[in-house]
């Protein structure tokens, strides 16, 4: 396997051994295909990195943990990409850990493999439950910064949340659908990846409350744990469209946007508005095609920003001053901005 690079920076990217490393570059026998997929990714890493960075300053490296659909996963990724060669003379180094569906112990021990590996910072995205709070305690008591992405664990120690203002993209989205009906009765459905994630519930409470305080004559039928996947949350939308005859709006708060589409059209059912969240590349492509009427979109690059400088903070014991949240921004077909 042909690379310009030292085994030990290509264990530190892909949080292997060297000896691991070594057997897999000389293609010794015993090593598994997992395994020597992890060295792969670390050296195209390792590649990137060397393209737009220079060797000068201090290298950094940070763990991104996310439990979230790859969609989102591929944009978060180019992001923090992106945002790498802001910090110079400073180079980070991404270690990305993602995974669509995580049970709790998984990414628990996941945690707790870092901290004990090392690292200059974790930015983490995972469910509000008391494990993953109690693994990022273990973790900022022995000095790692932790940032959380997009969602928020309020009652953890981590430093900072880094993301947009989740109730008012609910408040949002609940105005735009609410001017949709102008006082018409219609019911909404609110798909949720999982209730587990505090961003998404807050989401859904800044809707809910404007619903009910402005627009009383609109519904909710609620849908949830289908953690973002098409297959399963085409099931939980077939299965709620069937059941009630008055669905003719979505608010999508979890992903799986195509899925509840197909699962309207098998039902002969019409959409008078559907409010999505996020410019991944599905979301465009359903944007640019009419299929879906608005995006509430935040700047990912803006939450990697306030991630790298709350660890640099951190690493000289600065406090970490509060992360300036993403603005959210209602995007139409027409101010699509450029994919980057």
């Amino acid at each position: 396997m042909s690379h310009p690079f030292l085994v030990k920076d290509i264990a530190f990217q892909a949080g292997l051994s060297t000896a691991t490393v070594d057997r897999v570059l000389n293609g010794r026998a015993g090593v598994r295909r997992q395994t020597e997929m992890r060295v792969k990714a670390a050296i195209a890493e390792l590649e990137k990195q060397q393209a737009g960075v220079t060797a000068s300053g201090r290298t950094l490296a940070i763990d991104i943990v996310m439990e979230t659909p790859e969609r989102f996963s591929d944009a978060v990724r180019a992001a923090f990409e992106a945002e790498v060669t802001t910090f110079l003379p400073t180079v980070f180094r991404c270690r990305f850990h993602f995974a669509e569906i995580m049970k709790p112990i998984e990414l628990v021990q996941l945690l707790d493999r870092i901290r004990l590996r090392g690292t200059h910072g974790i930015v983490l995205k995972a469910p509000d439950i008391p494990e993953i709070a109690a693994a990022v305690e273990r973790a900022t008591k022995t000095g790692i910064t932790v940032v959380t992405l997009v969602t928020d664990l309020p009652n953890s120690s981590r430093a900072v949340y880094a993301g947009a203002d989740n109730r008012a993209a609910g408040e949002t989205a609940a105005y735009l659908i609410g001017n949709r009906f102008d006082g018409a009765a219609a019911r909404v459905l609110v798909t949720l990846s999982s209730g587990r994630f505090r961003g998404e519930e807050e989401r859904e409470i800044g809707f809910r409350r404007v619903l009910r305080e402005r627009y009383p004559e609109i519904g909710v039928a609620e849908i949830s744990e289908g953690h973002g996947a098409d297959a399963a949350t085409g099931i939980l939308a077939a299965r709620a469209i069937a059941a009630d005859a008055m669905i003719n709006a979505v608010y999508s708060i979890g992903g799986g946007n195509r899925a509840v589409l197909a699962a309207f059209e098998e039902a002969g059912r019409e959409i008078r508005i559907f409010v999505a969240h996020d410019l991944d590349a599905d979301n465009r492509a359903l944007l640019a095609a009419g299929k879906i009427g608005f995006v509430l979109h935040h700047d990912l690059r803006t939450d990697a920003r306030s991630a790298f400088r709350a660890i640099m903070s951190g690493l000289v014991k600065e406090r970490a001053a509060p992360a300036v949240l993403s603005a959210v921004e209602i995007i139409t077909p027409y101010n699509m901005p450029a994919n980057n």
